[in-house]
């Protein structure tokens, strides 16, 4: 009997540490957006060389999370928080210009991007199969499309920018699930910042695929 109680108990921390870190996660996702959408407001003027540099700066931010892992969790967050600045930045001459030649896509984006983002993420969250081999090809899938969009700047093919972006869908979907799964079976809360972050790539790719598909030729005949 005692036994069975300890058992339950444990079982009763887990969960709750478990929707804690859920808690703390998503919390982290939407301050990162948050601070994206500030971004965006605050770079609508720049250029698309300012963007770059934004961009570069912005990923240099989401590796220094690694080093300051191990000297303070403060800093961790704080380099999260900058990362959503900056990619905001980075982003804000396309998003700009997609809001002067068609806001409504914007709007069609984030609604799509909300539903794809619940649906594909409670799939992976409460699913019990190991998601790793799935995202290891994704993460190949995804080498292979970057290297496709490189050749497709030089090289003009009907539809491509379509199908370009309905595979990124496809890979993304993979990467959601797989990161809500981490989410889920992850016991470390010091993993949420990294967490947030994974999570908040996801939906800034999905967004941008989507954006892609209903600005494009085939959304302007909607």
């Amino acid at each position: 009997m005692t036994q069975s109680l300890t058992y339950q108990q444990m079982g009763t921390a887990a969960r709750g540490q478990a929707h804690a870190l859920f808690a703390q996660t998503m919390g982290y996702v939407a301050a990162t957006a948050a601070l994206f959408a500030l971004g965006a407001w605050l770079g609508r003027d720049l250029t698309g060389g300012a963007g770059i540099i934004a961009f570069i700066a912005a990923f240099a931010a989401l590796i220094g999370m690694r080093a300051a892992a191990r000297r303070s969790a403060q800093l961790t967050v704080g380099l999260l928080g900058v990362f959503g600045l900056l990619i905001g930045l980075a982003v804000a001459p396309v998003l700009a210009y997609y809001a002067s030649m068609d806001p409504r896509a914007l709007w069609q984006a984030g609604g799509a991007t909300a539903l794809f983002i619940a649906a594909f993420g409670a799939a992976g969250y409460a699913t019990r199969r190991d998601l790793t081999a799935i995202a290891r090809a994704c993460f190949w899938a995804l080498l292979a499309l970057i290297a496709a969009g490189l050749i497709l700047v030089f090289v003009h093919i009907h539809g491509a920018d379509l199908v370009y972006s309905v595979l990124g869908l496809v890979i993304f979907a993979g990467f959601t699930m797989f990161d809500f799964q981490r989410l889920r079976t992850s016991q470390d809360a010091a993993s949420a910042p990294f967490l947030a972050a994974s999570i908040f790539l996801d939906v800034l790719n999905v967004f941008l695929f989507f954006l892609a598909i209903f600005s494009g030729p085939q959304g302007a005949e909607r």
